[in-house]
């Protein structure tokens, strides 16, 4: 039996002192099945891409690791927080950080699915009357259809989300999903065959331990998890996928932490974060790094973390 040091590894969570620019793959399990894998994703969330440091270095070190891995994945999930900030940002920092994308995004071989994440917002007041302004301007940039979709792939069916909404004072945000985007959600379940597996992809997460240990949330002597940590619409979103049971995983960013967590034999993983702790090193026990997941033809799945270590240049 591993000890609890050696667990921590494994699950891709220890601070593991990797040298810059090396990479390690930690082994969360062992595949369950043996089934015919249809599918392999490599999974980057949080960049925060920004001229002011070597996060467009990095970042792009790591695509270039995710596409000449030995066994490569067949597409990469971009998990958002895709810059640095635009949420509270004017037009000409915001312009900076996404031509600073452009060039990572240059990068990409595989084909890449997109979601937004809050820093990918804009978000100033002043901006309301620019077609540009909340979502647009992402959706234009990452390319993706809608700021949620959904499509088929290999006998699997991915929904992407929008987890990003203005509160209920005007101000940005809180994690949920707004109306008219759950009622799509119901209908589309509802729609999707019942023996076809299918893959919820998020930027914020629906369920999530690590959420807990992103901040003191325990000092009033009881855990206080803030509306935009995890979304705070959570319990009907579970009681949806409970209806549905081919709904087997969820995947998220966001907390910069990794976990997995197993409710309603739904599976929702945190992936960390390529920009660590927001590229100061290790965030808590996560290092930076991305996720593998390979999705299989009996609706199974397994998920490993590759970590790696980076400096200032």
């Amino acid at each position: 039996m591993m000890n609890r040091k050696e667990w921590l590894k494994a699950m891709g969570l220890a601070t593991v002192g990797i040298p810059a620019g090396s990479f390690t793959m930690f082994r969360s399990a062992n595949p369950v099945t043996q089934s015919r894998r249809v599918l392999r994703i490599a999974h980057m969330t949080d960049p925060h891409v920004h001229p002011s440091n070597d996060s467009a270095y990095w970042t792009r070190t790591c695509i270039e690791h995710m596409q000449s891995l030995d066994d490569k994945p067949d597409v990469i999930f971009n998990g958002g927080d895709t810059i640095s900030d635009a949420l509270r940002k004017n037009e000409q920092e915001v312009q900076a950080q996404w031509d600073l994308w452009d060039e990572v995004a240059a990068a990409y071989t595989l084909p890449v699915t997109h979601c937004i994440g809050n820093h990918d917002v804009w978000g100033i007041p002043e901006a309301k009357d620019d077609p540009r302004y909340a979502k647009q301007w992402a959706v234009e940039k990452l390319g993706i259809p809608a700021r949620y979709y959904d499509y088929e792939q290999n006998g699997w069916h991915f929904i992407v989300l929008d987890s990003t909404h203005l509160k209920e004072d005007g101000t940005w945000y809180t994690a949920r999903l707004d109306e008219e985007q759950f009622s799509w959600l119901q209908q589309r379940l509802r729609e999707i065959p019942s023996e076809r597996p299918v893959f919820v992809f998020s930027h914020i997460p629906i369920v999530c331990a690590a959420a807990f240990f992103d901040g003191d949330n325990e000092t009033t002597g009881n855990w206080t998890i803030p509306g935009a940590w995890v979304h705070i619409d959570a319990r009907r979103i579970v009681e949806l996928f409970h209806q549905h049971q081919n709904v087997r995983v969820a995947v998220s960013g966001h907390i910069h932490l990794a976990d997995a967590v197993l409710y309603n034999e739904v599976t929702y993983y945190c992936n960390g974060a390529v920009s660590g702790r927001w590229w100061g090193g290790d965030y808590h026990q996560t290092s930076p790094g991305y996720a593998i997941i390979n999705l299989y033809e009996d609706g199974s799945f397994d998920r490993d973390y590759v970590a790696y270590g980076w400096t200032q240049r």
